[in-house]
């Protein structure tokens, strides 16, 4: 108690002196002589005596040199409170000002006194030592911090709730006093609580099943898996779900949970009382607070309509466009909804246009923060903007975006940006990114099925965030991460060795080679495939130059160098297998462009794919090789749920190759098993002689596939499909083939975002030689390779 009335009182003195100085010397702590942008001189810690100075600014991001930045200035005492090692309020800032223009920056600390000697958690049981540790951040020697210490009790809590312990209890019986010097928690752990059900009553409109999607509680798994019931969601869920009527148009919505507990307490049903309401109708929309721009052009860019429902989405959609309209011209402007109802039933949404005034904005400094190992250039190379230019705020936006698809930068804490106030020219803003950096290594090792391939395993190292160029200087290097790292490249070293086919490589790619829009990727591979015809070994590398030349149109340039041995030939091979056999040089070069503007790479609904490429192939054969393929996708809320989801997909895809009439067999074309021919085995499509493929130097190959969704969480689908088409031995058509099949997409979280794909395929029209098979399965669906 003693201790804590001289800290109280050595605080008033130290600020009194403060108050006192002000006036003479230049210290401000806000608004009279604004520090913001000038650079520090110097950072002095006052009032520790326990914690050296240099411990102190270590914990602080502001910096000796660089500007002085209020909110980081906030951000470091957030920081240093976060250390414990100061009392709750016991962190002050000033600054004062230097006659050459720069600002000394004061940090006036009260420190803890007393120490942790025993931390002790009397009944855990079920959780670790050493994670209860970790949860609440105590150990001994620490300073004694009963803030800290009930906020590590709540962090206990919290793990047992989340653990399904939904009658746990926790309770800090020592350490709640300044005074005290042990930390004890007494812990009462309580049964594992599951979700015996999750039930809605009042849901005339919403389905079931579809409201289930909504929540996080889910339901335990014969009573044993999953399903561990947490009280801190209920109302998350509850929230969830009055969104999900909201965007169906049932604005006045009532939503109550009731928690249903089983005799012996081990179980609960989670049912929640719905009240739906009346369903409103818009009357119309009103465009208010434009200034830079007509209402008829912002009307354009919306999709609300008068008589129909309202739509929550729709409206959502409506903001962003608005907002994205005056924002890619330069303009900050917020946009708003505003909804009076006029009747019941009906309401008028107002769009509320707000701060649009002035000159479009331009961009200002860049300041990258957070990147200790990553170089500034890879962070750069990201923005499509430069300091001069109209600030384009979407672009802000994708680029973030971008960061984060990197995968250099932690997820848990993803790349920020943000706009500043220019303290040169208010016309300007300055955009600061700040980065926090994580492993970009990884180490890989799985396996793959599928019907033509066999088994195959996988063993990769890769590493997200290379540098070819950072060499290690020392030990420390590599200790540090910096060696090989930092440049935004990737490299790659794979095994897949298998049943039917073996493959090892090493990749590297630049994606902005020496800065440029441009990017490189080389690869040294080599692979073996067992064919019932021959074995294949194929050694070689491959360069590629590749740019995007917009959004969706893509162009690149390659050239591969390989070595080819066709052996393994049986003896009533044909002519055109057999001449074949032995070792082959190749030699390729070849154009190509790709456009696409699919809406999900996973699960497209929308959009189409078009690629086209042409290469020209020298060595001991010299032939062309042409490809042109085009996938379209056609999709219509009319065959879907009323929210949106449970989308009718129809895919049309048509593939057409054509090679020159020398091209040798192992460059040759064959159709047949999976995202090929469904109906027939691999390689079991095309020409054929003593009931062996020759292959093809024309390919023609089409799909038809209709997509419906089963269950209400889109987990799995039913297909049907045609594939049709041929591949001959020159540029016309004899053999025509026909298969028609359905099959299932079924969504397996632990098998990744593509879901597993079994289909059943039987020809209607085949020709003499070709081989049929039944079933095909792999990963991925249609038109997501």
């Amino acid at each position: 108690m003693i201790a804590c009335c001289r800290n109280r009182l050595w605080l008033v003195a130290a600020l009194l002196a403060v108050a006192v100085l002000a006036t003479g010397h230049g210290w401000s702590e806000a608004a009279t002589d604004n520090p913001q942008g000038k650079i520090i001189a110097e950072i002095v810690p006052l009032g520790n005596k326990n914690r050296k100075s240099a411990q102190i600014i270590n914990v602080m991001h502001s910096r000796v040199g660089r500007p002085y930045d209020e909110a980081l200035v906030q951000e470091d005492v957030r920081r240093l409170h976060a250390t414990r090692w100061f009392t709750p309020g016991g962190i002050q800032i000033l600054t004062r000002n230097e006659t050459d223009g720069r600002v000394t920056v004061m940090v006036y600390v009260i420190e803890l006194t007393n120490t942790v000697q025993e931390v002790i958690y009397r009944g855990a049981q079920h959780v670790r030592y050493n994670d209860l540790q970790s949860l609440t951040g105590i150990r001994k020697g620490d300073a004694m911090n009963p803030l800290a210490n009930e906020i590590g009790r709540q962090s206990i809590l919290r793990r047992y709730q989340d653990d399904g312990r939904y009658y746990a209890s926790v309770e800090l019986v020592e350490g709640n006093k300044p005074g005290d010097t042990r930390v004890v928690y007494d812990i009462v752990e309580g049964p594992v609580v599951k979700v015996e059900g999750v039930e809605f009553a009042g849901n005339d409109h919403a389905i079931t099943g579809r409201l289930k999607t909504q929540l996080a509680t889910k339901k335990s798994f014969l009573g044993l898996i999953g399903g561990k019931f947490n009280p801190m969601t209920l109302e998350l869920d509850r929230q969830k779900l009055v969104e999900y009527y909201h965007a169906l148009g049932f604005l006045a919505v009532q939503i109550t949970s009731e928690v249903r507990r089983s005799s012996d307490m081990s179980h609960v049903t989670i049912v929640y009382h719905i009240v739906e309401g009346t369903r409103y109708h818009v009357a119309g929309k009103q465009i208010d607070g434009n200034k830079s721009f007509s209402t008829e052009k912002l009307n354009a860019v919306t999709e609300l309509k008068s008589g129909e429902w309202y739509d929550r989405r729709v409206v959502q959609a409506d903001l962003t466009r608005m907002r994205d309209y005056y924002g890619i011209r330069g303009y900050a402007v917020g946009v708003e909804e505003q909804i009076v109802e006029i009747q019941p039933g009906i309401v008028q949404v107002h769009y509320n246009v707000l701060n649009d005034r002035g000159a479009p904005d331009r961009v200002g400094r860049i300041i990258i923060e957070g990147n200790d190992v990553t170089r500034d250039r890879v962070v750069l190379n990201q923005l499509d903007f430069r300091p001069g230019q109209i600030l384009q705020y979407p672009k802000l936006e994708d680029a973030r975006m971008r960061l984060a698809r990197l995968g250099i930068f932690d997820p848990e804490n993803p790349p920020s940006i943000e706009v500043l106030p220019n303290e040169l020219d208010s016309s300007f803003k300055d955009i600061r990114i700040r980065v926090q950096e994580t492993r970009t290594g990884q180490f890989i090792l799985g396996a793959s099925v599928n019907s033509d391939a066999g088994l195959t395993g996988n063993i990769a190292i890769n590493e997200r965030n290379f540098s070819i160029f950072r060499w290690p200087t020392s030990i420390d290097d590599f200790r540090t991460g910096r060696a090989f790292r930092g440049d935004g490249q990737e490299l790659r070293i794979e095994a897949a060795p298998g049943t039917n086919f073996q493959r090892y490589s090493v990749t590297f790619r630049e994606p902005y080679l020496v800065d440029t829009p441009f990017g490189l990727t080389t690869s040294g591979y080599y692979f073996n495939r067992a064919f019932a015809e021959y074995n294949e070994d194929r050694f070689g590398g491959r360069i590629t130059i590749d740019r995007r030349l917009d959004p969706i149109w893509r162009a690149s340039l390659s050239t591969r160098l390989e070595g080819i041995t066709v052996k393994d030939v049986p003896g009533f091979a044909p002519q055109s297998i057999a001449e074949d056999a032995g070792n082959h040089f190749l030699l390729g070069l070849r154009a190509g462009v790709n456009r696409d503007t699919r809406d999900s790479y996973i699960y497209p609904t929308r959009g189409n794919v078009f690629d086209a490429g042409f290469e020209q192939v020298f060595g001991d054969n010299a032939f062309p090789i042409g490809t042109v393929e085009f996938t379209q996708f056609f999709s219509t809320r009319y065959l879907a749920r009323e929210d949106g989801s449970g989308r009718h997909v129809l895919g049309l895809r048509t593939q057409l190759a054509v090679a020159g009439g020398n091209a040798p067999v192992y460059e040759r074309f064959y159709a047949g098993g999976i995202r090929s021919f469904r109906g027939f085995s691999f390689r079991g499509v095309g020409p054929a002689e003593n009931n062996l493929s020759t292959g093809g130097t024309f390919s023609f190959l089409n799909t038809v596939e209709y997509q419906v969704p089963v269950l209400p969480n889109d987990k799995l689908f039913v297909v049907a499909f045609v594939d049709h088409g041929t591949v001959e031995s020159d540029i016309t058509i004899r053999n025509y083939r026909v298969a028609v099949g359905g099959g299932i997409r079924l969504a397996i979280p632990a098998l990744g975002p593509l879901p597993l794909a079994l289909d059943f395929a039987v020809p209607l029209v085949k020709a003499p030689g070709d081989n049929r098979q039944l079933v095909n399965f792999s990963i991925g669906v249609f038109g997501s390779q």
